[in-house]
């Protein structure tokens, strides 16, 4: 397993459908996913901070582990099947759950829990950096690539997602 970190999420264009990046913690690759507008919104949201007046379904959910004494230790993305991304909550005490990986995500930001992506999955659907964004001295990343989606969720906002397409 290899952690990744949520670059962002943004719309592609021209499909107009949401994305969200992630980022392999310490490497070179990047995972995108497309993702349903709902939750696309709900990621971009955690990232910028956002506290709803209510709590919406994300945070509904991170309340009622607290209330139960529960934690989310961490979110797994396991595969790709037919273009539909698949990922699992692991629990305190091992318990496991098929979830969505947006919805993962979602939860993830909230909780502070790792996000991590089996290797093959990263092998099939991972995307090397563009040539000259990698530092060759230091092997980092550079942060031309990570600012250039933060400056979009700084314009993010619910409007910007219309429909609600099937996660892939």
């Amino acid at each position: 397993m290899r952690e990744l970190d949520v670059v962002g999420v943004r719309v592609e264009m021209p499909s107009n459908q949401p994305i969200v990046l992630l980022r392999e913690v310490g490497g070179s690759r990047y995972l995108p996913i497309w993702i349903g507008a709902v939750e696309a919104t709900a990621i971009a949201f955690a990232q910028q901070g956002v506290v709803p007046p209510r709590p919406l379904t994300h945070d509904l959910f991170k309340n009622v582990l607290e209330a139960m004494g529960t934690s989310l230790e961490q979110v797994r993305i396991t595969e790709v099947r037919d273009g539909t991304y698949y990922a699992e909550l692991v629990f305190s005490g091992g318990i496991e759950v098929s979830s969505r990986p947006s919805d993962s995500i979602a939860l993830a930001l909230r909780t502070g829990t790792p996000i991590y992506a089996t290797e093959p999955l990263l092998d099939e659907a991972g995307i090397l950096m563009a040539e000259g964004v990698e530092d060759s001295d230091s092997g980092e990343v550079s942060e031309d690539e990570v600012a250039r989606f933060r400056e979009f969720l700084d314009q993010v906002s619910p409007e910007d997602f219309h429909g609600q397409p099937p996660e892939r």
